[in-house]
């Protein structure tokens, strides 16, 4: 992604926008050399928890009869993008425990009232639906994260604000945004970006 300096987000902000949108594309290659795209819920792992210095990863599933998991085993280097895009190595999970794992997670973040339901189906059952899918890791090597909210222009900025603050859900999602930021707050990052 073309990505200027005065627009590069930091991890912090990486991390805020793909969990507050977690609806991702997850791009590869196929067999034949062409971009292959499944669109699909992704659970961000923050480094700590996937233990001291670790990177992020992201976990997710497709469906077995989706190729795409043929296409990552045989070229584990994807690119994942919200927002934010990420270039991904991945690492197929096969284990039933880890399986489990990962759909708890996805159904904690995605679909909470689930959770019961889940837990109370047969193990037999259970066992079923696992087989039905190929879950993975996708650990990320490189995150590019872009946020343009004109950090050029501070002589635009208030009035930006004030009208995104007075706006819908998404506009005063902006303003929050250009909050944490600082931008037209006359803090550094406003003055600088």
């Amino acid at each position: 992604m073309y990505l200027p300096p005065q627009f590069r987000g930091d991890d912090r902000q990486a991390a805020a926008l793909m969990q507050s949108h977690p609806f991702a594309s997850l791009i590869s290659t196929d067999d034949a050399g062409l971009p292959f795209v499944t669109h699909l819920p992704l659970h961000l792992q923050q480094p700590h928890q996937a233990g001291e210095g670790a990177p992020f990863a992201l976990l997710g599933h497709v469906a077995r009869p989706n190729p795409h998991w043929r296409y990552l085993q045989a070229r584990p280097r994807a690119v994942v993008t919200f927002i934010v895009h990420c270039t991904v190595e991945t690492r197929l999970i096969e284990h039933f425990d880890d399986k489990d794992h990962l759909l708890k997670h996805l159904i904690a973040d995605h679909d909470p009232a689930y959770a019961d339901q889940w837990r109370g189906l047969g193990e037999d059952y259970q066992h079923k639906m696992m087989n039905g899918i190929v879950a993975f890791e996708l650990k990320v090597l490189e995150l590019q994260c872009k946020v343009k909210l004109n950090q050029h222009r501070p002589e635009a900025h208030a009035a930006m604000r004030a009208l995104y603050a007075q706006g819908g859900e998404n506009e005063q999602g902006l303003a929050r945004w250009m909050d944490q930021l600082g931008i037209g707050q006359g803090t550094e990052t406003g003055k600088e970006a």
